[in-house]
């Protein structure tokens, strides 16, 4: 025969062990990080003391450590200094109601299991706060056998939600260190395409690791974030990609280009986009530098004929790097400017070709000496010296 608590009589089932010992003797094993001592403490809340109490002395017969409330707010008020596992909550009291004090709950306290406590008639009202997150529910008069068995079943579920958030948790960081090793592999796989590159046209050899280089140094000249500097970075290593598509003659011409030939070696800004943008979506930056590090101020570069601001500052910075250490390289047809000469030219087309404050920043790595001769016999370009920390 089932038995209804007493309100006048300990409970006398308090000397076995219960279903809700062992949840609560189970709950976080195989977390180290939670206390376990936790599991073990509830809240009891009913502005009825007389039932209050019979379900403190069940629980506590049960092995809980067990806190009393008689209102809602008494029990927020109460959690603010307490922390506790399991919350047992009378539907119909003075002030804040249940249901109120189950909303802030899962508000507050997101992870204490939640049972509400309601009359036979007040059934409807429980299966709603089931859907605001209540764990159970438990209908008065009290049965022993139901309240640990709802109890027990609660503290299950609390422990199943932790150990899935902690799976997920975990997870998470597997997921990203192979998201970073998928990220390291594919920029060494794109820093082979650029080294395709120069393989098929040595007179650029280098080329792409000075406008790197330069495109750096001017993003730091002008005080760019950590972030948009290394992506710039990667721009530049990037930038001549679509080359990769231009006709090796073309690209080994011994002479100066027709206009056939120019407009088809310019074509190279947007290979190389079509190249790189399914690859390189989540970074813009890269793509932005590939696709308009030949656009000019004035309106009149190419492939999308962008003006001034409408230009990414991105590729207004590798333009200058890139039109720099083109200046400074050797052709079969003519010798690379001087250093002073290249300087010189940039500050010309500043206002036409190139941003003026990047030219500005430009000059104010020069004057800081940053530069150094490359003496790789391949190119009188310049490299610069390992910045000093």
């Amino acid at each position: 025969m089932r038995r209804r608590v007493s309100l006048a009589t300990p409970n006398q089932d308090s000397l076995t062990a219960s279903p809700l010992q062992a949840a609560a003797g189970s709950l976080y094993t195989g977390d180290p990080t939670l206390d376990s001592s936790l599991s073990r403490r509830c809240l009891v809340v009913d502005d009825e003391p007389r039932l209050r109490q019979a379900l403190v002395r069940l629980m506590r017969g049960d092995g809980f450590i067990c806190l009393e409330a008689g209102s809602g707010v008494e029990a927020l008020a109460l959690l603010e200094t307490e922390a506790v596992a399991l919350v047992l909550s009378d539907m119909r009291m003075p002030k804040m109601d249940g249901q109120e004090l189950l909303r802030n709950l899962r508000i507050r306290y997101p992870d204490v299991a939640v049972v509400m406590i309601t009359a036979v008639a007040e059934v409807e009202v429980a299966v709603a706060c089931l859907s605001l997150g209540a764990m159970d529910y438990i209908t008065k008069p009290f049965v022993f056998e139901e309240v640990r068995a709802r109890v027990a079943q609660a503290l299950e579920k609390r422990r199943l939600l932790a150990d899935n958030r902690d799976y997920q948790e975990r997870l998470e960081v597997r997921v990203k260190a192979q998201a970073e090793r998928l990220e390291t592999l594919f920029l060494a796989s794109i820093q082979s395409l650029a080294d395709a590159l120069e393989l098929k046209d040595p007179y650029t050899r280098g080329h792409s690791v000075r406008v790197s280089q330069y495109g750096v140094a001017i993003a730091r000249a002008m005080n760019l974030s950590t972030t948009l500097t290394a992506q710039i970075e990667l721009g530049g290593h990037l930038h001549d990609v679509g080359k990769i598509g231009v006709r090796e003659e073309v690209l080994r011409k011994a002479g100066p280009l027709t206009n056939e030939e120019y407009e088809h070696i310019m074509t190279h800004p947007v290979l190389g986009w079509q190249i790189l943008q399914p690859l390189l979506g989540d970074n813009p930056v890269a793509l932005n530098i590939v696709r308009s590090h030949h656009e000019r101020i004035d309106g009149r570069g190419v492939p999308d004929k962008f003006a001034g601001d409408d230009i990414p500052l991105e590729a207004r910075i590798i333009a200058v790097a890139d039109a720099f250490d083109a200046m400074m390289s050797k052709r079969p047809y003519r010798n690379g400017l001087t250093f002073t000469e290249a300087m010189a030219e940039l500050r010309r087309v500043a206002g036409t070709q190139f941003d003026v404050n990047v030219v500005d920043a430009f000059f104010e790595v020069a004057r800081n000496e940053a530069f150094i001769p490359d003496d790789s016999g391949e190119t009188e370009a310049i490299k610069l010296r390992a910045p000093t920390r």
